[in-house]
Parts: C-alpha cells; structure tokens; sequence
C-alpha cells in the first residue's frame, strides 16, 4: 500500500487548506482538530449506535443484523484518525477531487495577488518620482485590492475547510464501524487517537507495535471497494535516451 503519510493536492490545498501539509507528524490546524473530536465524539461514543446505523442501512431483517462488538480485551492500540482518512484509497479520491474543483479559485487568487504584486512595486520603483496625488491613488487602490485579497483568500480558505470538513465526516461515520470491529477482533479494549501530538493530544509516547492505522486503512479500503489511485509516472533518469531513439554514430576515422 502507498505511504499513508503522502498527500495528493495542489498549491491551493496546501495554502487554503493549511492543515494537511503532512498526516505524520504536523500539528493540526485548531479548528480542524477541534472539528475532529466532536466528530470522534459523535461516531464512537456509542459504537453501538453507529453500527446499528450502518446496519439499517441494509436491507435486512432485524433479527440479522449484528449485534455490536463488546470491548472485552485488554490491548490499549492507537490510531491516527487523520491519517487514516486522508490515507485510505477513498480520501486519497475525495481529496484530490476536491484539489481539483479548488484549481479555478486557484488561479483566479493568483491573479489577484500577481496584480497586487505589480502595483506593489511600481509604488517601490516609481512612488518617489510621483507627485502627491498621483502616490496617493496609487496607494489606495493597493490598500483596497489587498482588502479584497485577503477578503477573497479567506472566503477560499473557509469553504475549502468546510468542504474538506464534510469529506471528513462522510468517511468516518463509514470508518468507525470497521475500527470498532478491528479492535474487538483483535482484544483491544482502548483506542486512543494520535493525530495531534502531546500535549495538544492525549498520548505522550507510543511505539509502532500499539498502532493499528494500516491495518484500519488496509480493511477500510477492502469494505469501500475504492481501488487504489494511480501512482504518477517515474521520471526518466536524467541522460536517458527516450525509448526507439537511434544508437549514436561511431565517430569517423581520421583519413
């Protein structure tokens, strides 16, 4: 399976979003992760629950559903739920989906803060060669174009998180049944989440042994049916010839 830490995306994610810049090891951002722990609340306070969801969703008596794992083990595991979102095929999906329904924002900021830019140093090049009036226009048409920079970068940002905030919640409420299930399967009677560091997380130090995100990501992808993304072609080795090019000539002797 791909590294879960790789992360797909654009410039735009990586700016507007900037709060996935790494699944392995990066502080969250505060609104993401305080997002997150109402929505770990919502799907595994009652792990019951949420299995009975998934299995009335099927069309199913109720005498087959299945009646929900008790945690009866002793194993304390850890997850890293951020990580195994963006990390299973489905995220990795959404998330580059999403990267691209953000791209024409993308370049219409870019546009915006490239004109803001050139303004910018015309009034450093040429700002003590104009007269009075002419500077001061000319500085408050910047002010009014960074306002509506920073007005429409914010805007981006907002609905960009809210966007990846919905995408988060689908996934999960389908992911919290199958980790109920791999840690009453496997004797664990405590997960605890990873995906904030200590101390802005509960978790002061833990050992790869006790982690159990793969395996969660390797059976979630097996329940959703997503294959796996494409992985981008190999760059040729710098000097390789391409492929039916012609050997180069032997030199030819001198006379």
């Amino acid at each position: 399976m791909d590294d879960l830490g790789a992360q797909p995306g654009n410039a735009l994610c990586r700016e507007i979003l900037n709060s996935r810049n790494n699944f392995q090891g990066v502080q969250s951002n505060p609104m993401t992760s305080k997002f997150l722990r109402l929505l770990l609340a919502a799907a595994f306070v009652l792990p019951s629950v949420v299995l009975a969801q998934t299995s009335n969703a099927l069309p199913s008596a109720p005498s087959a559903q299945p009646a929900a794992p008790t945690a009866t083990g002793t194993k304390v595991g850890t997850i890293a739920i951020e990580q195994a979102i963006f990390g299973s095929n489905e995220g990795q999906r959404d998330f580059e989906a999403l990267s691209k329904k953000l791209e024409p924002k993308q370049t219409e900021l870019k546009t915006m803060n490239d004109e803001l830019d050139s303004l910018k140093k015309q009034l450093n090049t040429q700002g003590d060669k104009l007269n009075d009036t002419s500077r001061a226009a000319l500085v408050k048409q910047i002010e009014q174009k960074q306002k509506s920079f920073d007005r429409a970068m914010q805007d981006a940002r907002d609905d960009a998180q809210n966007q990846q905030q919905e995408m988060m919640s689908r996934i999960l409420q389908k992911m919290a049944p199958v980790i109920v299930k791999y840690a009453a399967d496997n004797g664990y009677g405590l997960i605890l989440d990873t995906s904030n560091p200590w101390p802005q997380g509960p978790v002061l130090w833990n050992g790869p042994a006790v982690d159990i995100t793969r395996a969660v990501v390797e059976a979630y992808n097996v329940q959703s049916g997503v294959p796996a993304p494409p992985k981008p072609a190999a760059a040729p080795p710098t000097g390789a010839k391409p492929a039916g090019a012609a050997p180069a000539k032997p030199a030819a002797k001198p006379q």
